[in-house]
């Protein structure tokens, strides 16, 4: 197997590794209006994901580096191609990456308030924006002769891509409810579950469509099999959190988006980047990569820190696996009169 090769899989890892553990992250920020009740509630659900989700986002960090030293040409054609919704993308994890750690600096209730009004916003952006981006590199986006994209921001905005937004927004919902009813007891953990079955059966409808959609315009006999494991690890999901099994439920949508990603990318290969113009030239993983030296380097590289870090981070996960409950959470001190 060629190192291209070897470094598009790598690369398809990684994306897969983001979505699946991000995209709980990303539905736990978007529900926090919807299943907390009150501030402590709110706690409860931040606190779930409190030590995991910035070493969640290192995937995306690996993601992108991988993909300028693998693949410089996709790298620079994408961020230059795409270069307001992922603008976007980076300012709203800002903002909710400061939100979590500034929270609880103050006990004033409008404070709290604006910053999980940026947790949730911070959250929805990114849970849309990153499936209207896929969508558009599995669509085709217009890339000329030279290799250089020529189109314009409001090219993105078309109806497979907004389907693509859609499927992951909807995916990622079902995905953190299933968490909080995992990481949590009492009431909360009953309305999450309740919410991820209503909030299934349109995800379903969506991810249904949208992968039919790509199978029938750029799929493969493997994207196939893919999208069809992944359709029933999401309905084997639903059945589980219907049956009051959490933790299988929580695998299936984990499954599913990780196989969903694992499809969308067999069905790209071997472009990284099509054009959709029909004298244009489309991105792949041989006229896009790097030099044979700098592959051997990074699969070195890779080979040898990859197991570390994956160790740590489930490492992590094991400490942390633990319920919490309103009764966890310590009382906040009372504002002082000035």
């Amino acid at each position: 197997m060629e190192l291209t090769t070897v470094w598009f899989i790598l690369i398809a890892v990684l994306w897969i590794g983001y979505f699946t553990l991000e995209g709980f992250d990303f539905g736990v920020g978007m529900l926090l209006p919807v299943l907390a009740r009150d501030d402590t509630e709110r706690r409860v659900m931040i606190n779930t994901i409190g030590p995991v989700w910035d070493g969640n986002e290192v995937w995306l960090l690996v993601a992108g580096g991988a993909t300028f030293a693998a693949f410089p040409e996709w790298y620079a054609t994408l961020f230059s191609g795409f270069y307001l919704p992922l603008l976007l993308i980076l300012v709203a994890l800002i903002v909710r990456g400061v939100a979590f750690e500034y929270r609880a600096k103050r006990p004033e209730d409008q404070w709290r308030a604006r910053w999980d009004l940026a947790i949730i916003v911070g959250s929805f952006v990114p849970a849309i924006l990153w499936g209207v981006a896929f969508g558009n590199i599995l669509r085709g986006v217009e890339i000329d002769a030279d290799r250089e994209f020529v189109g314009s921001f409001f090219d993105l905005l078309n109806p497979y891509a907004l389907l693509g937004g859609l499927t992951t927004l909807l995916l990622f919902l079902v995905h953190g409810a299933l968490f909080v009813a995992l990481k949590t007891d009492g009431e909360i953990r009953h309305r999450a579950r309740e919410l991820a079955l209503r909030v299934g059966l349109g995800a379903v409808v969506a991810a249904a469509a949208f992968l039919l959609w790509t199978q029938v315009d750029t799929g493969s006999p493997a994207s196939a099999v893919a999208f069809v494991l992944a359709a029933a690890a999401l309905v084997a999901a639903l059945g589980a959190a219907r049956a009051g099994r959490e933790g299988w439920a929580f695998l299936g949508t984990f499954a599913a988006i990780g196989i969903t990603v694992a499809g969308l990318f067999l069905a790209l290969f071997p472009d990284v980047m099509p054009t959709s113009l029909t004298d244009g030239t489309s991105l792949t993983t041989t006229n896009a990569a790097a030099t044979a030296y700098t592959l051997k380097i990074m699969t070195v590289v890779a080979v040898i820190f990859t197991p570390l870090v994956l160790a740590y981070q489930g490492w992590t996960y094991w400490v942390f696996r633990k319920r919490i409950a309103v009764h966890h959470i310590p009382q906040q001190p009372a504002p002082v009169a000035r």
